[in-house]
């Protein structure tokens, strides 16, 4: 059998393999289930940004922009608050620039590998998180519950299923999003100026200085509504935007093509993905990444429907999940 499942490591780092015909893939239990690394080794793609060994050390200092980070709760909460029924949760202020809290607790500790496993078909890895008092994340986020994150792998490229699980006895706030890192370009020999990018964005929000909505709309430009349809380049202009969801064809995805060789990878998110972030590193060839997210930036501060904005709560016993895939066509 040509599958694998196994412990191995990433340059020192304890790591869980998997291969399944053309495609491996790894993932770094100790460093936030961070799924490093995505290859197609008969053609030699590299689907995710990966540190150099040399890198290792930045890395683990700062786990976002390599491979699929998770992030509970996502992105930016303005000054650390958080409102949720009745209390005020205060998150470490860890952006000085903005004064804000940052991408949440559980992208940089260890999760539990419950296990691995191969067959003639397929490789999946299941690892989690539980959340109970006196774990580092209950100390910011009250709540007992549970995230189990499972990768499979097999000829229909990359499965990514996430569930949510509140083992408590009072509603948990359920916001999740993946800070995916996508190379640009994936395939060796090509160029950045070889990639684009189309996504189904529906509407921008605005946000002001410090990179929070204001609950309004900005009006697309003519390169962003590209976007939806031909596509453009992902470093056409610098990008740290939010956008609303606008399923196509019953869909919500990315695809990135590399048009030198007419090879497309498609990044197929989940519907109960809302929202979209796109980050780019201020243009900077090399790298984007297309981030699937449940809810608006600093959602319990912002005036709107709980629903409009993705402002999940989870009852005691109560579970969510959603699927996600990369494959190319």
């Amino acid at each position: 059998m040509s599958n694998q499942s196994f412990w191995g490591e990433f340059h020192g780092e304890k790591a869980v393999w998997l291969r399944a015909g053309q495609y491996e893939a790894a993932v770094l239990p100790e460093i936030g289930a961070n799924l490093i690394a995505f290859r197609d080794t008969e053609n030699g793609y590299r689907f995710l940004r990966e540190p150099a060994e040399e890198e290792m050390t930045s890395f683990k200092e700062f786990p976002i922009v390599h491979g699929i980070p998770v992030l509970f709760p996502p992105n930016r909460y303005e000054d650390g608050k958080f409102p949720w029924q009745g209390a005020v949760y205060q998150f470490p202020v860890n952006e000085e620039k903005t004064n804000n809290h940052l991408h949440g607790f559980v992208h940089n500790i260890p999760w539990e590998v419950l296990g691995f496993s191969s067959n003639d078909h397929e490789s999946k890895v299941t690892l989690a998180l539980k959340v109970r008092p006196g774990h580092s994340v209950y100390a910011y986020l009250p709540h007992s519950f549970t995230i189990k994150l499972s990768y499979t792998l097999n000829e229909d490229g990359l499965l990514q299923h996430v569930l949510v699980n509140n083992d408590g006895d009072t509603p948990l706030p359920c916001l999740l999003a993946f800070h995916t890192t996508l190379n640009a370009p994936f395939i060796p020999g090509s160029t950045p100026d070889d990639c684009r990018f189309m996504m189904t964005t529906g509407r921008r929000y605005e946000l002001n200085e410090r990179m929070l909505p204001t609950g309004r709309f900005q009006p697309l430009t003519a390169e962003e509504e590209l976007m939806k349809t031909t596509g453009l380049s992902p470093f056409f202009e610098p990008m740290d935007n939010h956008y609303t969801t606008d399923p196509q064809n019953g869909r919500n995805r990315m695809e990135l093509t590399d048009v030198r060789r007419k090879v497309t990878l498609v990044y197929d998110a989940g519907t109960a993905y809302k929202h979209w972030m796109i980050w780019n590193n201020n243009a900077t060839p090399g790298f984007f990444c297309p981030e699937p997210q449940m809810n608006l930036v600093n959602a319990p501060m912002v005036d709107l429907p709980a629903e409009q904005i993705g402002l999940l709560s989870l009852a005691p016993g109560e579970k969510w999940e959603e699927t996600s895939r990369l494959y190319v066509k």
